[in-house]
């Protein structure tokens, strides 16, 4: 268990806020994997919740992009007040999305999260090949990192929006038949993260086309 203090926070979109921490010595920690986390307040330290990093092992902070819900008045609605200053409380990192190879990732809202690592470590080292993103949100507003996806990407990054026309893209969802349409070759490594109900019909629509339920990373 860790105290580290904010070094840096602000909002990215309207309802997404980014924290830098301080990185303590010899601290570890993979590209993918999470943190629990609860805040160093009076009332919150036991009230934890698992955060994604979207910093890289040798980077000299730590760095989480999460989701600030102000209307359920839970741990989010309670991180959107923090500032530079204030601590949090990392109890431990344990594994979740590992990069298993080459395939095409689908993101739902702050699903994008365990992807950001993966996408930039790979980036660094020149290994960001054979990768597709399949990005959904409610409307452009919502979209995390936009243009650092483009640029490391590029037209491999594809977003799709549920409530919004915004010409160029289709207002549609990510579905059986927008699978169909837009893949085509189930052969491929998937990795999808999102919302439950999100992640649970996208993998049942990838298995019943034709997927390996054992090249499904969730």
């Amino acid at each position: 268990m860790q105290r580290l203090k904010i070094l840096n926070s602000h909002f990215i979109t309207h309802n997404v806020k980014r924290f830098v921490l301080e990185k303590p010595p010899g601290f570890e920690y993979a590209p993918g994997q999470s943190a629990r986390i609860s805040i160093n307040k009076k009332g919150w330290e036991r009230k934890i919740r698992p955060f994604t990093f979207t910093s890289l092992q040798h980077w000299d902070y730590l760095e989480f992009i999460i989701k600030i819900y102000e209307d359920h008045k839970g741990v989010t609605s309670q991180l959107g007040k923090l500032t530079k200053g204030d601590e949090l409380i990392i109890h431990d990192v344990y594994g979740t999305i590992q990069y298993k190879g080459p395939g095409i990732f689908i993101a739902g809202g702050t699903g994008i999260t365990p992807f950001i690592a993966i996408f930039r470590a790979l980036f660094e080292s020149g290994n960001l090949r054979n990768l597709a993103l399949l990005y959904s949100n409610k409307t452009t507003d919502d979209i995390i990192l936009h243009d650092e996806l483009t640029k490391m990407l590029g037209p491999a990054y594809k977003n799709v929006f549920t409530q919004e026309g915004v010409i160029g893209f289709r207002e549609r969802r990510i579905d059986r038949k927008f699978l169909i349409e837009t893949i085509g070759d189930f052969s491929s490594r998937f990795y999808v993260c999102g919302p439950k109900n999100f992640t649970e019909e996208i993998c049942d629509a990838l298995v019943s086309l034709g997927a390996d339920p054992e090249f499904l990373i969730i």
